[in-house]
């Protein structure tokens, strides 16, 4: 379970850097903007000319798919998630045991089935570059290397819940997951 904190930090360090980036890119877009509008800094300062900055928005696009995607995967708990846990919260300990199994199922199965097609339908996306970001990274990225993400969520969320599934089997759960300290069957 140390691995897991320390992956958990990685990641929570990493969405950080990414939101940091995009905050900083945004104020880049605000300052250029405002500077276009009086030509006299661009022409005396090139670095603010606005024809440099067409990148920005597909950059802060990029970084708002990874954020979700990283975040949601590897940064968000399960108690953090908005439920609708009436039923599980009013229902006896060996019930909700049943939730989480066929829940968990139903989640691991469903998104498990979906990464292979999804993987096949990014063969394409090898060919397709982006819009402006070559500017930035040069001709190397292509739009397989943005979305490649979901994968990684896809694969993550389902080993997720494959795990939530196998500890109610077990008979014990995670906290986050059953809302309350100890066994399930309790």
């Amino acid at each position: 379970m140390a691995a897991l904190k320390v992956l958990r930090r990685v990641a929570e360090a990493f969405v950080g850097t990414l939101m940091a980036l995009m905050f900083l890119t945004f104020v880049l877009q605000i300052a250029v903007r405002y500077t276009a509008r009086l030509g006299w800094i661009a022409e005396s300062v090139p670095l603010f000319n606005p024809g440099l900055y067409g990148w920005t928005l597909e950059f802060c696009l990029l970084l708002w798919v990874w954020i979700i995607f990283v975040g949601c995967a590897f940064v968000v708990r399960d108690e953090d998630h908005v439920t609708f846990d009436v039923l599980f919260n009013h229902v006896r300990p060996g019930l909700r045991r049943w939730f989480l199994i066929l829940g968990g199922l139903a989640i691991a199965i469903g998104l498990g089935a979906s990464i292979l097609p999804t993987w096949e339908k990014f063969y394409i996306l090898r060919l397709k570059k982006t819009a402006t970001l070559s500017s930035l990274f040069g001709d190397w990225i292509r739009m397989r290397d943005i979305y490649a993400v979901y994968i990684l969520f896809l694969v993550a969320v389902t080993l997720r819940y494959a795990w939530v599934a196998w500890g109610a089997i077990r008979g014990t759960g995670a906290k986050e997951v059953h809302h309350g300290p100890g066994r399930l069957d309790e």
